[in-house]
C-alpha cells in the first residue's frame, strides 16, 4: 500500500511538474512573439516614416528674392524676419505641397546667375514678365502692376511736362528703368535733369523727403503701399509711365516646377486664400491668375 502510494503520489507531481513547465513554455512563447510583432511594427513605422522624411529634405522650395522691396518681400524693420505679399504666397504654396521654403535674399544684379547655378529655384518678388517673356519659364501674370512717378506733393509737379529740369531717381535693374529707356520714353527721357540709380527704394524716399531728387519712377503697388499715411506729403502722377504685369520666373526648362506652382496659385484662387493675403497687404485684391 505504501509502494502503491509512493508511487500515485511521484506521478502526480509529474504531471504538475509537467503543466507548470508547459505554461512557462507558453507564456514565454507569448511574450517572444508579442515582442517581434511591435518589432515589425516599430519597424514599418520607421520604414514608412524614412522615405517622408527623405522626401521633405528634397523638396525644397528656394525663392530668390530682393529683400528690401516692400509690400512684397522685405526685412521687417522691427523683428528683422522676412516678409511680404509675395512671400505669404509662396508660403501657401509649400504648405500644400509639403514643400519646404527656403528664403534666399539675393542681389537683385545678379538674379539670372543665381537663378542658372541652381541656388534658388525661382525669382518670385515682384517681378516683371513684361521685355524678359523669352528669358524664363512664367507663370501666368498673378499682378497687374504700372510704372508711375511719385512726387512731393508740395512740388506742383502734376503732369510730364513738370518732370522737366527735374532729378529722378530709379531703383538699379528695375523694370521703371528699363520703361524709361524705351524708345518711346526718349523725348520725356531727356527732358529730365538727371536720373540717378539708387540700391533700394527706401533710399529713393529719403532723397525725395530731402530734396536730393525730385521725382522717383517705380511700381505703382510699391508706390502706394511706401505713401500709405503719408499721402498729405507724397503724391502719384496719373500718368502711366508703362502698364506691366508680375509672374514668377523658372530657370529655361523647368517647366514642371512651374506648373505645379501655377496650379496651386489657381487653387488658392478658387478658394479665396489669395485674395485674403491680398487683403492684407493692398486692402484690395490685386490677383489676375485665374481670373
Amino acid at each position: 500500500m505504501k509502494k502503491f502510494l509512493a508511487i500515485a503520489f511521484a506521478a502526480l507531481l509529474s504531471v504538475s511538474c509537467l503543466t507548470s513547465c508547459t505554461k512557462k513554455d507558453v507564456n514565454n512563447d507569448d511574450k517572444a512573439n508579442t515582442n517581434q510583432v511591435e518589432n515589425v511594427v516599430e519597424n514599418n513605422e520607421e520604414n514608412a516614416q524614412q522615405p517622408e522624411n527623405q522626401e521633405a529634405e528634397a523638396q525644397k522650395f528656394v525663392l530668390g528674392f530682393d529683400a528690401s522691396f516692400p509690400p512684397y518681400g522685405y526685412t521687417d524693420p522691427e523683428t528683422g524676419d522676412y516678409i511680404g505679399f509675395d512671400l505669404d504666397l509662396a508660403a501657401e504654396v509649400c504648405k500644400r505641397n509639403n514643400w519646404e521654403l527656403v528664403l534666399q535674399p539675393i542681389d537683385w544684379d545678379a538674379k539670372d546667375a543665381e537663378l542658372d547655378s541652381g541656388n534658388i529655384n525661382c525669382i518670385w518678388n515682384g517681378f516683371t514678365i513684361n521685355g524678359r517673356e523669352d528669358l524664363y519659364e512664367w507663370t501666368d501674370a498673378y499682378v497687374d502692376n504700372s510704372q508711375v512717378f511719385v512726387v512731393k506733393k508740395e512740388s506742383g509737379i502734376a503732369d510730364y511736362a513738370g518732370l522737366a529740369g527735374k532729378v529722378v531717381a530709379v531703383q538699379k535693374d528695375s523694370s521703371a528703368e528699363a520703361a524709361l529707356n524705351e524708345e518711346d520714353k526718349a523725348d520725356l527721357l531727356s527732358s529730365f535733369a538727371q536720373v540717378v540709380t539708387c540700391a533700394e527704394y527706401a533710399t529713393a524716399f529719403m532723397d525725395l523727403e530731402a530734396g536730393a531728387v525730385e521725382a522717383i519712377a517705380m511700381d505703382v503697388g510699391v508706390a502706394k503701399f511706401q505713401i500709405a499715411g503719408k499721402e498729405d506729403t507724397f503724391a502719384i502722377l496719373d500718368e502711366v509711365l508703362a502698364a506691366e504685369q508680375y509672374g514668377i520666373g523658372f530657370k529655361k526648362g523647368n517647366t514642371e516646377l512651374r506648373d505645379a506652382v501655377q496650379a496651386t496659385l489657381i487653387e488658392m484662387v478658387n478658394d479665396g486664400t489669395f485674395a485674403a493675403i491680398s487683403e492684407k497687404w493692398f486692402g484690395y485684391d490685386v490677383g489676375v491668375i485665374g481670373k
